[in-house]
């Protein structure tokens, strides 16, 4: 294999060198090959810019494609053979470094760049000479009229010698003359064009207008007009055309004959043909891209609310680890027999599959009852995928999650539908995967929602759209108020008030936690200093403030806890901080440190929620906490008289194991006085509840601790 040039400089010119050398044979030019190649040299060096550009610029492909036709390169296979050496040596000699799949994306790209250029400088060239020609024609019309005139050689030769087919009819349709050029595009002796009638050329591709636009042609009623036809060739093969009929009249203005200039387009129409087809097809697997699919899914929309579709949206469970563990060869050679078994499920009329990308595949079926076609092609689809796939000798099993949408044409966009789907199958896969379900309005709403939400929260937080209420800690012993829970509110200008269960999995899933996190610590903190300084108590009110898992695992928990309670001048002593049960289950001791240096501190540590995450008794001598949360869920009974004897039984014995362990024991959901007696009696040091007061702003608090002290 040759070796590349060290040098950009040497490796431009190489591949100038190269496309000089493959197109040189097909182009009409006086130049000597080295010459050409000096021209050619400013091409490449646009074309390796533009492939290493920051931002893609289609332009300079055009104007590279246009360049190829002001050196004479007109040929169809000048094109073809600049377009197969830039697809095969531009990225190899002018990409130097960077990221291979992206430079081979941006190649294709300026590849289509350059056909459009080409061929639209080529139709302009072309037009310009059409437009020479029917002038020098139009002069030449008394010739043509009357014979007479003394311009006929004038006219005969630019008539024989032109690059684009003439032909001269009269008005009743029959070729009266015909150039050696259009014979040529023919492919047939002189007697298949001359003599024949125009309207004996009809192609089943003709447009509706072409032969109404003939029609008022040589009526009379039009002077020209141009439209792309096709023609069929002696042997069969059709051809392409752009073709120009302009009407010649006499010296007294009657029309006499019609006058036709047709350029043969049908290399270039297969090459946008290829174009197009790369363009609305997978490369990897063959099957319609996501932008055919479009087109598609936007015919059958708007084609009346009589027409029903259905589609499936695939996406491949765990198709990440296989690409993972085994390698990109092996998923894409997964992704191509998934494509085919796809392709195998969808044969019936109005059926069509698709690969929107990466391991992600639809289907789409019409019909009167697309109800049942669709559920009836999901489960083709699963039983297509259950036979295992090997691969290098291993037998890969394969699974996936579908997402179904029925209805009516015209009810919604194809955006709206494909999002539909899109949400449905992530329910089918959050449900455990290998299943379809079928799209439903108000799940899609409560996604739609969700997604609203989470894209809101990190303006919200900078809105200050977020406050805190509080829910008071009663002492069951004296019923004083010890302090208070802070629970944090989203006031949305659209949603209204939002409790914390609306949005902190949300902002647990974006990270968002984490600024909010501290954002409610520092507004507790600096509560729990005025409630201290309005009271004028020594013994502040303690505030109990919630750590999400995540917060657990900021490194900056530790420091800024303690920034936080410095700057508002409070006692580690007046913070308690709640953790769920859950999310210390199994913890390591990286994950314990940062809140045994708390408690060391000072600040009390809470087990929320327990009861609720089925952990060891035995592990609440290794966590540094102080205080249990005993979830509401035991103590529901307690409501009614009398209770039952069995939750009395398991609450006691964790209060007797919480004190045994120096544990204070705190009840949530205190609703009524012999709920909260049984507690009190049972051994219980602090409860919150409706029982109380509902959680409120922090001046009610503070009324509820001065009743207190008053009483």
């Amino acid at each position: 294999m040759t070796a590349v040039p060290d040098g950009p400089e040497d490796r431009l010119r190489r591949f100038a060198t190269i496309w000089s050398r493959a197109v040189f044979p097909v182009t009409s030019t006086s130049l000597t090959r080295p010459e050409f190649e000096e021209r050619l040299l400013p091409l490449a060096r646009r074309l390796s810019q533009a492939l290493r550009a920051r931002a893609f610029d289609a332009e300079t492909g055009k104007e590279v494609g246009a360049a190829l036709v002001d050196a004479h390169c007109t040929d169809p296979d000048a094109l073809s053979r600049s377009l197969d050496c830039v697809d095969a040596y531009l990225v190899l000699y002018c990409g130097e470094d960077g990221p291979q799949e992206d430079l081979r994306t941006r190649c294709s790209r300026l590849q289509h760049a350059m056909a459009a250029g080409f061929a639209q400088a080529l139709r302009e060239r072309t037009l310009a000479e059409q437009e020479a020609i029917a002038r020098a024609a139009l002069q030449a019309q008394g010739v043509v009229a009357q014979a007479l005139h003394a311009s006929e050689a004038r006219f005969r030769a630019v008539f024989e010698g032109a690059a684009i087919g003439i032909g001269i009819a009269d008005l009743e349709g029959n070729v009266l003359q015909v150039n050696g050029a259009m014979l040529r595009m023919f492919g047939g002796g002189e007697q298949t064009v001359r003599g024949r009638n125009v309207r004996e050329w009809t192609h089943a591709d003709d447009a509706p207008q072409v032969w109404r636009l003939y029609e008022e042609l040589v009526c009379g009623e039009r002077e020209h007009y141009h439209v792309e036809k096709a023609f069929y060739r002696p042997d069969g093969t059709v051809l392409w055309t752009n073709l120009t009929v302009s009407l010649l009249r006499d010296a007294d203005g009657t029309p006499q004959y019609q006058l036709a200039l047709m350029e043969d387009t049908t290399e270039r129409r297969l090459l946008n043909l290829r174009l197009r087809y790369e363009a609305t097809h997978d490369a990897l697997t063959g099957l319609p891209n996501r932008t055919l699919f479009f087109e598609r899914l936007e015919k059958v929309l708007s084609a009346g609310e009589d027409q029903r579709f259905g589609l499936c949206y695939l996406d491949l469970d765990g198709f990440k680890t296989i690409n993972d563990s085994l390698g990109h060869a092996a998923g894409d050679r997964l992704l191509v027999e998934v494509a085919d078994r796809l392709q195998s499920c969808a044969t019936a009329p109005g059926e069509m599959v698709a690969r929107l990308g990466g391991d992600e595949f639809v289907a789409l079926t019409t019909g009167p009852d697309s109800r049942g076609e669709v559920d009836e092609l999901a489960a083709r689809i699963m039983n297509a995928l259950v036979a295992p796939v090997r691969i290098d000798g291993r037998e890969l099993t394969v699974r996936g999650s579908i997402g179904i949408v029925e209805g009516r044409a015209g009810e919604r966009s194809p955006a709206e539908v494909l999002r539909s789907a899109d949400i449905t199958m992530y329910r089918a896969k959050s449900a455990g995967g290998n299943r379809f379900e079928l799209a439903d309005p108000e799940a899609d709403a409560r996604a739609i929602t969700r997604h609203g939400l989470t894209t809101a929260l990190p303006a919200a937080l900078e809105r200050g759209e977020f406050f805190i209420e509080y829910q008071p800690l009663v002492h069951l012993g004296d019923g004083s108020v010890r302090g208070a829970e802070a629970l944090v509110r989203w006031l949305h200008p659209q949603h209204g008030v939002l409790g914390p269960d609306r949005f902190i999995p949300l902002a647990e899933h974006t990270g968002l936690i984490v600024p909010l996190g501290r954002w409610v610590l520092e507004q507790s903190v600096r509560q729990a200093r005025a409630w201290r300084e309005r009271t004028g108590d020594d013994g502040p009110l303690r505030i109990n403030v919630n750590l999400s898992p995540c917060q657990l695992n900021h490194p900056g928990l530790v420091q800024d806890t303690v920034d936080i309670l410095e700057r508002a001048g409070v006692e580690p002593e007046a913070l308690c901080l709640e953790v769920t049960e859950s999310a210390l289950i199994g913890a390591d001791d990286d994950l314990l440190k940062p809140l045994r240096r708390l408690a060391e501190m000072g600040v009390d540590i809470a087990l929320d929620d327990f009861g609720t995450g089925y952990s060891n008794l035995a592990n609440l001598r290794r966590l540094p906490v102080s205080v249990l949360k005993l979830d509401r869920s035991f103590t529901q009974s307690m409501q009614q008289f009398p209770a039952d004897p069995v939750d009395l039984k398991i609450v006691e014995g964790i209060v007797s194991l919480a004190h045994s362990l120096d544990l204070a024991v705190t009840v949530e959901g205190v609703e009524t006085g012999a709920q909260a007696e049984q507690l009190r009696v049972l051994g219980c040091d602090t409860a919150q509840g409706w029982y109380y007061a509902r959680p409120g702003p922090p001046d009610r608090l503070h009324e509820l601790a001065l009743a207190d002290a008053r009483g």
